[in-house]
């Protein structure tokens, strides 16, 4: 496993690095291309996660049902312009299960209001990911965003 993780460190802390980008500049549609097909998008508390308790605030289980969500973000969604920032650390691999990779990483978002400038910390926590590695690059199997928090301030509608 090690070699294996080795030799893929780099792709996978792209992969992560590429996620944060695109939302950050607000290319959030092309975040499905970073999950497979029947890739799984779940946001979801530690505290649910600690007690197996299922209730996530978002759980996408395919790239097309992200694909739709962010469709209605633009389109149907009515919320205070605003965008994020992330800061992302601590990419391990932290294991292998047949040719998927286990990922670890620490996030932080900071969330910047366009009206009036406001700034605050507005998720932390772990990116619990399992990542496959295709012939077009690394791709999620499915991207966990475990935040640290029991409660979200405001309604989540950009993705973290």
């Amino acid at each position: 496993m090690k070699m294996y993780a080795e030799s893929h460190h780099r792709a996978v802390e792209n992969l992560i690095y590429e996620w944060a980008r695109l939302i950050d500049e607000d290319q959030v549609e092309a975040v499905t291309q970073l999950l497979q097909d029947d890739g799984r998008y779940t946001v979801q508390s530690k505290f649910n996660r600690d007690r197996q308790l299922p209730m996530a605030i978002i759980d996408a289980h395919s790239a097309a049902q992200l694909r739709d969500r962010i469709m209605s973000m633009r389109i149907a969604n009515i919320y205070q312009p605003h965008h994020y920032r992330h800061i992302i650390s601590g990419v391990q691999i932290v294991g292998l299960d047949g040719d998927v990779l286990q990922v670890r990483s620490n996030y932080l978002v900071i969330r910047t209001m366009d009206l009036d400038g406001d700034m605050k910390v507005f998720s932390t926590g772990q990116c619990q990911d399992e990542v496959v590695i295709t012939p077009e690059g690394p791709r999620f199997k499915s991207r966990r965003f475990v935040y640290d928090s029991r409660i979200v301030e405001t309604l989540l509608v950009i993705p973290l």
